[in-house]
């Protein structure tokens, strides 16, 4: 058997390790028994720098199924707290991840990480395993969220085990997702030190991101309002980003909100069917905390769980910590400027406006009433825009060509209302042909998202050994934005779709 060796494109290195061991517990993977590859992400590789057949050399499934280290690789857990569903949860840490280490390639430093390889010190009651089931939901939804340009995780590979038995609502088999990133940070690493008392490791893990992740603040007035005021604006773009997308995270704990402004954790996620502002896509959320509309107060809330947890750090907090609390919570006010400006900038993009020519400000109005709209008829989100880009402000509303966007409302009356007005406005858009306008929309609101049953289907196959349309739904959703060849991945959901759930379990 040919011994294992890391490729020469990976050069490990060891950043998170060097800040001691208050921060992780350093400890091989427990691994599947008798792996197999479920699928590869080649976008991921080539992010990396790894040649197209770096899975098919030897060592590497196992050890991207947590079975035996390549060389350099050095796993480890972290340790972190958080608030989960607004209630503090005490320590948490890396459960089920394994920290293998990171690499410089072509494009940057990335972090790897194995989800599902055992127990860790953190895993508190669970198993340290992943199911095969929201392995694939996390792989898929890594890489379609990169396509469409919004800031994520990534996901190199799955490995799974039809031998290794997994408890959950039933029982399923075990697998591996091998996740990518500039780092896992997150806003409970730091509240995790300042919660237990330890400020002289809160210091030292927030000037370990100013290093290495922010480091245009060091040399600011004030570091700690700097850094935190760049967190809030990469959060407040991301969560812009998802309001446009129609995505729903399901789970916005602060120990699952990324210090890169980042998506991460991809566990009871959704996409928007029938729009809907108050839908719940995870249904162990009794409260609905998470819902929809609620997520970008919730991001904000998280923040403010963030500054509190960095308030230690603040110049001049022994002698006067209310100043210093109201210095960090004013930089966060970045939050609310960016988030209005970011999801204005993309709803517009959506419709085909330009800012430019919105003199007297009724773009805002504009996109309000089509998002109530499209809430009083439960339209489908992600078609309602996609045939909007066929929209010809110079035909009557009532015109054949407009059918397509003009037939997924029942109340015809309160489309043509809206409608008018939106023609109105177009003819004050610059005078590019329909065709050119067309393609700018189409390039913004995708043909193809990640929607449940698409996702449940490459499961179903999944669990009976048949890997091929996970791997085939990974080539649609590099490609969001394209009209798929199969046609009914960008159709509506089928009627039994409507009964499926994810949850917390996952």
């Amino acid at each position: 058997m040919n011994a294992p060796f890391s490729p020469p494109e990976l050069s490990w290195t060891h950043r998170f390790a060097g800040l001691g061991p208050d921060f992780f517990t350093e400890l091989p993977g427990t691994g599947l028994p008798d792996p197999h590859w479920v699928a590869t992400s080649p976008d991921c590789a080539a992010l990396l720098g790894l040649p197209a057949d770096w899975w098919t050399r030897p060592g590497m499934l196992e050890a991207f199924s947590g079975n035996a280290p390549l060389p350099g690789m050095r796993p480890l857990a972290t340790v972190y707290s958080g608030h989960q569903f607004g209630v503090w949860a005490g320590q948490l840490g890396d459960g089920r991840a394994l920290l293998l280490g990171g690499v410089d390639g072509p494009n940057g430093h990335f972090e790897l990480q194995l989800k599902g390889a055992g127990l860790t010190p953190y895993s508190r009651r669970g198993d340290g395993r992943a199911v095969l089931r929201s392995s694939i939901r996390e792989f898929l939804c890594s890489e379609a969220m990169a396509a469409l340009g919004i800031p994520t995780t990534r996901a190199l590979a799955i490995t799974g085990s039809t031998a290794l038995k997994v408890q959950r609502e039933r029982v399923e088999t075990g697998a591996v997702v091998t996740r990518v990133a500039p780092s896992f940070l997150r806003f409970g690493h730091f509240e995790h030190f300042t919660h237990h008392g330890m400020e002289a490791r809160t210091r030292e893990l927030f000037d370990f991101f100013l290093r290495h992740h922010a480091p245009d603040c060091v040399d600011a007035p004030n570091p700690v309002t700097a850094a935190l005021a760049q967190v809030a604006a990469r959060t407040a773009e991301l969560v812009a980003q998802w309001q446009a997308v129609g995505f729903m995270h399901g789970v916005m704990n602060t120990d699952n909100m990324s210090m890169l402004g980042l998506t991460i954790d991809y566990g009871p996620f959704g996409f928007m069917d029938g729009f809907d502002p108050g839908h719940v896509c995870n249904h162990s959320d009794h409260q609905g905390r998470y819902a929809f509309a609620r997520q970008p107060q919730v991001a904000f809330w998280n923040l403010h769980a963030l500054a509190q947890a960095l308030l230690p750090l603040m110049p001049g907090v022994d002698t006067d910590a209310e100043a210093a609390g109201d210095e960090l919570v004013e930089s966060l006010e970045v939050y609310r400027e960016r988030f209005g400006a970011a999801l204005l900038g993309a709803m517009r993009a959506k419709l085909g406006l330009s800012a430019e020519v919105d003199e007297r400000g009724e773009d805002g109005p504009l996109i309000d009433d089509w998002l109530r709209l499209l809430a009083a008829h439960r339209t489908d989100y992600t078609i309602a825009h996609r045939r909007l880009a066929g929209f010809d402000a110079a035909l009557p509303l009532d015109a054949a060509a407009q059918a397509p966007i003009r037939d997924l409302f029942l109340d015809r009356d309160a489309f043509d209302a809206w409608a008018a007005r939106y023609a109105a406005r177009l003819k004050i858009e610059p005078a590019d042909a329909l065709a050119t306008r067309a393609r700018r929309m189409d390039a913004v609101n995708p043909a193809v998202v990640l929607r449940n049953h698409l996702a449940e289907t490459a499961i179903q196959r999944a669990e009976t050994g048949d890997f091929d349309e996970t791997r085939r739904l990974l080539d649609v959703l590099r490609r969001p934005f394209d009209e798929p060849a199969q046609a009914s991945d960008a159709d509506f959901p089928p009627d039994w779709a409507q009964t499926l759930e994810v949850s917390c379990s996952s």
